[in-house]
């Protein structure tokens, strides 16, 4: 197999399954790099040419991968201390965070128990589900399934009281009361 021929059929495609998931156009280029350097050093190991490309989009994933586990190491790594500007957006989203939480409390009081628990714990005093999980005595898939049937109880909850329009990811952009009012959080 000629690797240049290859690469040449591939390069674009390779490409763009990269910028769906990096939105760094350079970031994209040293993906590609790396892949390319990958695929010449393995090329003797592919058995079956006929399965090249679902060989090299695996070897994709598997930089893609890297690639995310290197930037949350490199995150990790950062001393918050030297970047104010990122301490001010971490305050400010803190401050939001904690108005939020206190608009929703009485949702939240109308959960059952169990559900009430595990969101009020999860989601707005920060614990991991994996650290819940292990101070209830549960599996980490219980816990999990309490937080989401909880979260989806409390959406009920709020669109009875609410009216809201949410972006393409699920943020909500407008909120307003319904009519009637709401005899939860008393509006």
């Amino acid at each position: 197999m000629d690797i240049k021929q290859l690469w040449q059929d591939y390069r674009e495609q390779l490409r763009q399954f990269l910028l769906v998931r990096v939105h760094n156009p350079s970031d994209v280029d040293d993906l590609l790099q790396d892949i390319l350097i990958k695929s010449y050093q393995n090329l003797p190991t592919v058995k079956q040419p006929s399965k090249f490309q679902a060989w090299l989009f695996q070897i994709a994933r598997n930089t893609l991968i890297d690639y995310y586990r290197q930037a949350r190491l490199d995150i990790a790594a950062v001393d918050i201390a030297h970047l104010p500007q990122h301490v001010k957006e971490t305050e400010a989203y803190e401050q939001i965070r904690q108005e939020l939480a206190q608009c929703i409390r009485p949702f939240i009081a109308q959960l059952p128990d169990k559900y009430r628990e595990a969101v009020d714990l999860v989601d707005l005093q920060g614990k991991s589900q994996k650290v819940l999980a292990s101070e209830l005595g549960l599996s980490h898939s219980a816990v999990k399934s309490r937080v989401q049937r909880g979260r989806r109880l409390l959406g009920s909850l709020v669109r009875e009281c609410c009216q809201f329009q949410l972006d393409a990811r699920g943020n909500p952009i407008e909120v307003a009361v319904t009519a009637e009012g709401c005899p939860t959080c008393g509006s």
